[in-house]
């Protein structure tokens, strides 16, 4: 039986948890296809699921392959999977972990990769994209003119909503840390506040949009500049309604019961990879490491300061 390289967990711990080993192959069921990983993002939630963070909600099932998007080609089909044959590069999501060489997915949560983009940029739409564009557009409603300012801006999911604010006309504002300042500017912000010695309160005000990627005090302070009408969303923690409405503001956290369907999430990752083709949206890559030194990885995304997606380059020689 033909075997893949696999980090696998065995119980909640620290990066040292990350086993990498050989596995059998996975088959795909009906309507999936089998994809050989070129590229994997590691994402903040793999190392807040490993610590055990969401257990209280989704409790693990020992062992098991963390990841959950990925960039590859298609290496078999399935029964009944007519939109999809073997030799074509696809991204995605994959329930099943995408810390490995290979990994089955559901055509419904795949899509064809544009030959002008890379495996790296690829992996960025599900990864980061993909949620900033739905946060945006579909939770936050941002139209042209308004005025939005983004949290954490220089990174993976910060990095792209700041260039699709700019993308659709608005007027973007950006918090980063000193280092990144200059980068935040480079991706086209109006102004960038360096949060290590700045007080955002104190140089904005009558937001339209805020995009909180931080949580806790800087999700509380954020309710100080929305404008009365505007709207806060926040992917990290739950705002208090009852302050939001004290305060005349629409507050929330994305929630999976309202967002558009997988069709339709399918059709805004190819427009976002046909911008990326075009140039109109860059897509910054942190760091690059092998499959087998995913702790890494992990140890890296902990540290919250990064510029950019991290990312596991795997079957790159095969």
């Amino acid at each position: 039986m033909k075997s893949r390289e696999t980090i696998r967990i065995y119980q909640y711990g620290g990066p040292e948890q990350l086993k990498l080993e050989s596995i059998p192959y996975p088959k795909p069921a009906e309507k999936e296809v089998l994809v050989k990983i070129k590229t994997a993002a590691v994402l903040p939630y793999d190392w807040k699921y490993r610590k055990g963070m969401f257990q209280q909600i989704r409790p693990a099932t020992f062992p098991y392959i963390p990841g959950s998007t990925f960039a590859g080609i298609i290496e078999e089909v399935g029964e009944n999977v007519t939109t999809f044959t073997k030799g074509q590069a696809v991204f995605g999501r994959s329930a099943y972990g995408t810390y490995t060489e290979y990994t089955t997915a559901s055509i419904e949560q795949i899509a064809l990769k544009p030959e002008g983009l890379s495996f790296s940029e690829a992996v960025t739409i599900p990864a980061s994209a993909l949620a900033a564009w739905l946060t945006l557009f579909h939770d936050g409603g941002l139209q042209k003119g308004q005025k939005i300012l983004i949290h954490g801006a220089a990174g993976g999911f910060g990095m792209l909503a700041v260039q699709m604010a700019k993308w659709v006309g608005t007027h973007v504002i950006g918090t980063s840390s000193t280092r990144n300042v200059p980068f935040v500017y480079s991706l086209g912000a109006d102004q960038v506040i360096d949060y290590t010695n700045q007080l955002f309160e104190e140089h904005v005000s009558e937001i339209d949009l805020v995009i909180d990627t931080v949580g806790g005090e800087t999700l509380e302070r954020s309710m100080e500049v929305v404008k009365r009408g505007g709207k806060l969303v926040s992917i990290v923690g739950e705002p208090s309604i009852d302050k939001a409405a004290q305060k005349g503001i629409i507050a929330i956290k994305p929630d999976v019961q309202t967002m558009p369907s997988l069709e339709e999430q399918k059709l805004i990752s190819q427009q976002i990879a046909d911008l990326m083709v075009k140039g109109k949206l860059k897509a910054e890559t942190n760091k690059v490491f092998p499959l087998q030194e995913a702790h890494k990885a992990h140890i890296l995304s902990e540290t919250g300061h990064g510029r950019g997606r991290i990312i596991l380059a795997i079957n790159h020689s095969k």
